[in-house]
């Protein structure tokens, strides 16, 4: 299976893709946390964590096949009635399909569906 280094849908085709599995930097950034290394970058998704997520969200449906689901990775720190509201306004179902639970955080897979 081809694997694809790119800006997030960008180089994909309408209706291309049956799935797509999402891992995005998704907690909010911590004030003064000081790492300023390539983990910092790597988890956080700007103040509120949704700075990747919202971008992905306002594209992937024009990507996904008839049929075709998403698989989002969130956190509770990243507001996931925030993410599905978002998702919703763009035409998409979101359900909870899997999580687990953290000292601090509940993470969550979300599905989504075209509505």
């Amino acid at each position: 299976m081809p694997v694809v280094r790119a800006d997030l849908t960008a180089p994909f085709r309408d209706c291309a893709v049956d799935v797509v599995a999402f891992n995005p930097p998704y907690l909010p950034e911590p004030e003064d946390s000081g790492w300023g290394d390539w983990l910092e970058t790597a988890i956080t998704g700007g103040e509120d964590g949704r700075a990747v997520v919202e971008p992905f969200l306002d594209d992937v449906g024009r990507v996904l096949a008839p049929g075709g689901r998403v698989y989002l990775l969130v956190s509770t720190m990243t507001g996931p009635d925030e993410v599905r509201e978002y998702a919703a306004v763009r035409g998409l179902d979101a359900r909870e399909v899997a999580s687990e639970s953290f000292r601090f955080e509940r993470l969550l897979v979300l599905e989504l569906t075209r509505a």
